[in-house]
């Protein structure tokens, strides 16, 4: 039952995260990405405080240390694809920061030796295939924007990878915590040295940021904190990757976005990725050769 509550957690993460898209593009016609980014931290901060205000009381040094590196590991991606989006194209963007899903594994190998799975590596190759189909418009131009954007992937790998490893040994709901009081203080010092204090409150502005603050930034990162103490991280990024698949959903339901033949492709390679890495089907199983007496 454990995996269950890591899967679906997951799954909600990411069509939270799907259907935040929508509420992002409302929400930058009043803010700007900074803005947005150091608000929707502290509201997730205020929230999870004040609903587990009991937790608070059990924090340890060795737990905030965790949740700080978590933290700021957190803001540097939200800030590299944030920056990174302002020198490339919105698709390129998403593309390479989608990028985590396959550098996630290769963390654990390469810095703890821990065994490569192939079906969740399959189910890597192929969800960040799909993710190519649904955001990548043809451009073989590589600049300062791809490259902040691709930074930005091994942040969120980062971050994946240390939620996974950290959330064995500590409570999700303290770690979450900290994260989000560390990423909002990152968040409003930028601003303060941007000198972009001066927002906008107005319901028009307000309703999409604080959907932002509440499901896509409190909601979701307890949600994944509290999955990962229950299941891999490969898997973890795989199911993840999905929210480019619900933000396509949302696209076509709220904005009327039309589904292409390309869309349909990505949309179902990511379906094949979930299904591999889940079932890890025996078709793609090495079967030793009898020999023949």
């Amino acid at each position: 039952m454990r995996k269950y509550f890591g899967e679906i957690g997951l799954f909600i993460t990411a069509i939270i995260w799907g259907s935040g898209f929508v509420a992002s593009s409302i929400s930058l016609v009043h803010y700007t990405a900074y803005q947005n980014m150091a608000v929707r931290f502290l509201i997730g901060g205020l929230i999870l405080s004040f609903i587990f205000y009991k937790k608070l009381t059990s924090i340890r040094k060795n737990m905030i240390l965790k949740g700080v590196l978590l933290g700021s590991i957190l803001y540097l991606a939200f800030a590299l694809q944030t920056v990174g989006l302002q020198f490339t194209t919105p698709s390129k963007n998403a593309f390479l920061t989608a990028v985590n899903v396959v550098i996630v594994p290769f963390i654990g190998f390469l810095l703890y030796k821990k065994k490569l799975d192939k079906y969740e590596l399959t189910g890597a190759v192929l969800a960040m295939t799909g993710i190519g189909f649904l955001s990548l418009k043809l451009s073989m131009e590589i600049n300062f924007g791809d490259f902040l954007s691709l930074l930005c992937a091994f942040a969120f790998a980062f971050h994946i990878f240390y939620t996974a490893k950290f959330v064995k040994d500590e409570d999700p709901i303290v770690l979450t915590i900290i994260q989000m009081w560390t990423a909002a203080f990152l968040g409003f010092a930028v601003i303060l040295f941007r000198g972009e204090i001066a927002m906008p409150v107005t319901d028009g502005a307000i309703l999409p940021l604080l959907y932002l603050g509440i499901f896509s930034t409190a909601l979701c990162f307890l949600l994944q904190t509290s999955a990962q103490k229950f299941i891999s991280e490969t898997k973890a990024a795989i199911i993840l990757s999905t929210e480019s698949f619900w933000g396509m959903i949302f696209s076509i339901a709220i904005l009327g976005e039309v589904i292409t033949l390309k869309m349909a492709i990505g949309a179902a390679l990511i379906l094949l990725a979930i299904m591999i890495s889940e079932t890890k089907p025996r078709l793609l199983k090495v079967r030793p050769v009898r020999e023949k007496i």
